[in-house]
């Protein structure tokens, strides 16, 4: 099992409700990008960056039990304007926090699927 946050660039939506809304918008894209097999979008300089940062704080080259990610590379989770990151659960409570902290200090959103609510 996983904890998922996705992450975009793009005006932080008003409340949980609208952000709900975005994310749901984000992820038909995405599928549709999918079955088109058109979903090698490279992330924006601004996802790439805060993908760059978390790598920074968590190579995915430590060793497994002190790495958050899930799947990896951790690049490849990024599409154009939107990351949608899986961390292992174990290290999900500390690295969720971080996550979000550093979304926000680059100007993206940060989305939690699971609560359906923005962080932080």
């Amino acid at each position: 099992m996983t904890y998922d946050v996705a992450i975009w660039e793009g005006e932080r939506p008003s409340d949980d409700a609208i952000a709900g809304i975005v994310f749901q918008a984000h992820m038909v894209f995405q599928a549709h990008m999918d079955v088109m097999d058109l979903n090698d979008e490279p992330p924006t300089p601004r996802i790439r960056a805060y993908v760059h940062a978390l790598l920074a704080r968590w190579p995915e080259t430590g060793k497994a039990e002190e790495v958050p990610w899930a799947m990896s590379p951790l690049m490849d989770q990024a599409n154009g304007p939107i990351a949608y990151l899986n961390m292992v659960h174990s290290l999900a409570d500390e690295a969720s926090v971080f996550v979000a902290e550093l979304a926000q200090q680059h100007g993206l959103v940060c989305y939690d699927p699971q609560t359906e609510s923005l962080r932080p």
